[in-house]
Formats: C-alpha cells, sequence, structure tokens
C-alpha cells in the first residue's frame, strides 16, 4: 500500500523506486529472473543444509521461469531499473478443495536484488501480485518462506499474513 504524505517527490512510489518498473515476465526476462530464482535459491540455503542448491540450478530455473509463461496459473512479475532485472516474484493459483477461500495465489519464489531492498520495492511487488492474483480468481494470498529466514518472515507479518501451515524435513536415513 502506498502512502502518499510519507513521500514528497512521487506520491506514489518511495524514494529509489521511481525508476524501477513493475511487470508481468516475458521470454525476454527469463534468463535475468531464473539468475535472481536461482540467487534466492542459495539464499535459502543459508538457512538450512536441506535447500542445498543442484549444480545445474540456471538451467533448471530458466525452463522453471519458462514453463511459468506458459501456464495460465502462473504469475511470473520482473521489476526492472532501466534494463537491468532487480526482483523477481512467482506465484501459482492453488485450488484448496476442502477450505473457504477455496482458491488461493501462492507465492512460491520472491526475491529482491540486496540494493533495492528497504525501498519498499518488495511491497509494491507483492501489492501488484495480489492484484493479479485476484483477477487470476485467487482469493487469498499465501507465501512459502524458510522457516529460519526471519527477514522474510517479519516482511510478511508486517503486512498482515500469518503462519497457516508448517512443513518440516529431515533426511531419509
Amino acid at each position: 500500500m502506498s502512502h502518499p504524505s510519507k513521500y514528497k517527490t512521487n506520491p506514489t512510489k518511495p524514494p529509489g523506486v521511481d525508476s524501477v518498473k513493475i511487470q508481468r515476465a516475458t521470454l525476454a526476462d527469463v534468463a535475468a529472473a531464473a539468475e535472481l530464482i536461482v540467487r534466492m535459491k542459495r539464499l535459502n540455503n543459508e538457512f538450512d543444509p536441506l535447500f542445498t542448491v543442484v549444480s545445474n540450478a540456471k538451467e533448471r530455473a530458466e525452463s522453471y521461469a519458462s514453463d511459468s509463461l506458459k501456464s495460465r496459473d502462473t504469475l511470473l512479475l520482473v521489476a526492472s531499473a532501466g534494463q537491468k532485472t532487480v526482483g523477481v516474484l512467482r506465484a501459482e493459483i492453488r485450488d484448496r478443495a476442502f477450505y473457504v477461500p477455496t482458491k488461493s495465489g501462492h507465492i512460491t519464489d520472491f526475491y529482491v536484488l540486496p540494493e533495492f531492498r528497504r525501498k519498499a520495492l518488495g511491497n509494491e511487488m507483492l501489492e501488484r501480485a495480489s492484484a493479479e492474483l485476484k483477477k487470476m480468481g485467487a482469493e487469498i494470498v499465501t507465501a512459502e518462506v524458510p522457516s529460519q529466514n526471519d527477514i522474510a518472515v517479519k516482511f510478511y507479518t508486517k503486512r498482515g499474513f500469518r503462519s497457516i501451515v508448517q512443513v518440516f524435513g529431515g533426511k531419509n536415513q
């Protein structure tokens, strides 16, 4: 949500985000989006060794991003500053067969380059994603993050999200 009185230069965007454009990704954005997705996956590994990244992560991420563009139930957003992609958000529509609301927009991947953080870009991307997911039929928005990623947990909590499911993992021995 924008806070017009808080920002003096541009009433719709916070300082430092004026030149950033958020849009649905195209095929031309796939490589850059994939690079940011891999950076996020590597960051996840810092929180838990069960997130060890595969050696061919770049190729997999490109396929994942490309496939996301082909699915009508998947949203892939990119944030760009000039020619540089500085953020990516991927979400998918999921059925909640036994619950009301019955459709969720589930954020699976969300990464903003460090130099573009703390400038409300993440909030702008989340708002855009929420609006797009609503158009796609989502009645609620959920997000997944590593449980030890306190920064991400605080980001979502500050925006009214709360934990609704926990996933536990352990190596099969």
